[in-house]
């Protein structure tokens, strides 16, 4: 129980602090693995094994990076700003919820996860500024949109997470039909509207001024105002979009997908062979970051797993409840933000707390829709805010293309205040409903 506890603070902590999130999550991983009695030499090695858990992830995303480069190089995006400036400048609250929106389309009707971002944000950062729009508003539309819509829709990833949910009920002792998911979820995705109200109409409010030279290159296409009106190679990089999104979803592959885009535009030389170089370089620039965290926050879950630190956590916080009540959920809530925060993935977390968390709850009363609040909310908290969750690393990887957007302060801390709250709130009022 110590272990998770004490590598998940200190990670916190040394993020809070300004070191960086890579750097942090490694003496996470280590101090995880001394706290369970292995040498520093033993915790390095499990650490290493597991980093191949998100090998296919990372990769997608350093091509979902190029692929990105690629479309702004193309000018497309200038005309895609130029057009929102006309319709949107001056209407904040509608821009912020329309990002939002696209958000939430991305996890159920159009399931690409957080592909879009890196071809969506960048080019928008412009007009951010000119309409000095706090980016935190920014990443908090993100990242509900990548985090509600699973919690509570049972469509595209939705499907998946309240499947996974259903499965590991029954594999522990309990039945639930995954169709009625939806209503133990319900009351907690709410919990995740009122915070994301909260964050764009009240916290964030007021303009922001965003300061320091931006790092995007200036002379590109993709920020040249020159390149006006709709151009043979807007309409190949279109076809290149859809090609990439068509091959994605029919192989379920970000990677193919990626790759086919790129293909695509190279083939119609939308960007010139010449520059190919230059396209992969600021494609690892833009997303490298992100991918390389996903690594090494999976060797910090395979210490935490591999240890027996999760299992012995959740054990100890079952020996601690006591009859059902509100105390007994806080308790259990609070046991799925600590793993989750610490794993980075709530789809990962639900199997750990699904195999403990039920047999418990059937010994105690609970009802099965309120054992099923509280595994999918304990699984939920804690992957907005974690610095290891492609929930907070996705948004700032669009949002600090130009380098001046800090992953903790500017995303992680907003997110982690305006959800993780509602959703523990939220979550105790089902489970007490329920």
């Amino acid at each position: 129980m110590v272990t998770v506890i004490i590598s998940v603070l200190l990670m916190v902590v040394l993020s809070l602090i300004g070191v960086n999130v890579v750097l942090a999550i490694l003496a996470a991983g280590l101090a995880a693995g001394v706290t369970a009695g292995l040498s520093l030499t033993e915790s390095l090695k499990i650490l290493i094994a597991g980093m191949g858990g998100q090998a296919e992830t990372a990769l997608s995303y350093i091509l979902l990076g190029v692929f990105a480069v690629m479309i702004g190089y193309s000018g497309i995006t200038s005309v895609l700003v130029r057009t929102l400036m006309k319709v949107l400048k001056g209407r904040r609250g509608l821009l912020l919820m329309t990002i939002a929106g696209a958000a939430c389309l991305s996890q159920n009707a159009i399931p690409v996860h957080i592909a879009f971002i890196p071809i969506l944000i960048p080019p928008l950062l412009r007009l951010f500024d000119e309409m000095r729009i706090d980016r935190r508003a920014v990443a908090s539309s993100l990242t509900f949109g990548l985090k509600a819509p699973y919690v509570m829709v049972p469509v595209g990833y939705g499907f998946i997470f309240h499947n996974t949910i259903a499965e590991e009920m029954e594999a522990s002792g309990m039945d639930l039909p995954v169709t009625d998911m939806w209503k133990a979820l319900l009351i907690p995705g709410l919990g995740m509207i009122a915070g994301l109200l909260i964050a764009v109409f009240i916290t964030y409010r007021k303009p922001r001024e965003i300061f320091g030279k931006s790092s995007i290159k200036e002379n590109s296409p993709k920020n040249n105002d020159e390149l006006s009106g709709f151009t043979s190679q807007h309409t190949f990089t279109v076809i290149a979009m859809l090609g990439a999104l068509v091959v994605q979803l029919s192989m379920n592959s970000l990677i193919f997908g990626a790759l086919t885009g790129i293909i695509l535009l190279s083939a119609a030389r939308v960007v010139p062979f010449r520059h190919g170089d230059e396209m992969v370089n600021d494609g690892i620039k833009m997303m490298g970051m992100i991918a390389f965290v996903m690594l090494i926050s999976s060797g910090f879950a395979n210490i935490l797993k591999e240890t027996g630190a999760v299992d012995d956590l959740v054990g100890a916080a079952i020996g601690s409840a006591g009859a059902p009540g509100i105390l007994t959920a806080a308790l259990m809530l609070l046991t799925g933000l600590v793993i989750t925060m610490g794993i980075g993935t709530s789809f990962g977390t639900v199997p750990i707390l699904a195999a403990l968390f039920v047999p418990f709850c059937m010994s105690v009363g609970f009802s099965p829709l309120a054992t099923a609040a509280l595994i999918g909310t304990a699984g939920a908290m804690g992957d907005a805010g974690s610095p290891a969750s492609d929930s907070t690393l996705g948004p700032t990887a669009g949002l600090n293309a130009d380098g001046r957007h800090h992953h903790i302060w500017d995303t992680c801390v907003p997110t982690f205040l305006h959800y993780n709250i509602p959703l523990f709130l939220f979550g105790l009022l089902a489970v007490m409903i329920l």
